[in-house]
């Protein structure tokens, strides 16, 4: 099951998108310097198809993309959830996920997503808006090959 503690309407997180970004809790990674702790409880109310559709129904005219900020406790729900935005939607939206993870998953098809972010965080290294950091931001397309976006499209 995952959890979500909260969501918002960003512009950052994925470049050139108006983004509902759902930040899930449970998060196993417990990266030293993480910039939302809190999220490594298992915390909030249970994401599901039900409470995504209700978002999407709520937010979805002003939406270009949804993104699941984090997940990592259960990649294979992210999946199914982001294909649901896909199916719920036409695929009018674009689906991206931030996982902690350093390689994507066994089982998960990066062709579920437009867009992913890899890596765990390394307080030394900093995150996407610096050019020492050890995670990566990706553009998927059709064929689920991986474009690499540069730290300067996050630089603030």
């Amino acid at each position: 099951m995952l959890r979500y503690h909260s969501y918002d309407i960003v512009f950052r997180e994925v470049p050139g998108e108006v983004t509902l970004a759902i930040s899930l809790s449970n998060c196993p990674h417990r990266c030293p310097g993480c910039h939302s702790p809190y999220l490594q409880s298992d915390l909030g109310e249970e994401l599901d198809e039900a409470v995504v559709g209700g978002l999407l129904d709520r937010y979805g005219q002003a939406l270009t993309c949804v993104c699941f900020m984090g997940g990592d406790a259960d990649p294979e729900l992210v999946q199914q959830l982001a294909l649901f935005v896909r199916a719920r939607t036409g695929s009018r939206l674009k689906t991206a996920w931030y996982s902690g993870k350093a390689a994507i998953p066994d089982g998960i098809s990066v062709k579920s997503f437009d867009y992913i972010k890899l890596g765990p965080y390394v307080e030394k290294l900093g995150g996407l808006d610096s050019p020492h950091t050890n995670q990566r931001f990706y553009k998927v397309d059709m064929q689920g090959q991986l474009t690499l976006y540069h730290y300067t499209c996050f630089a603030k």
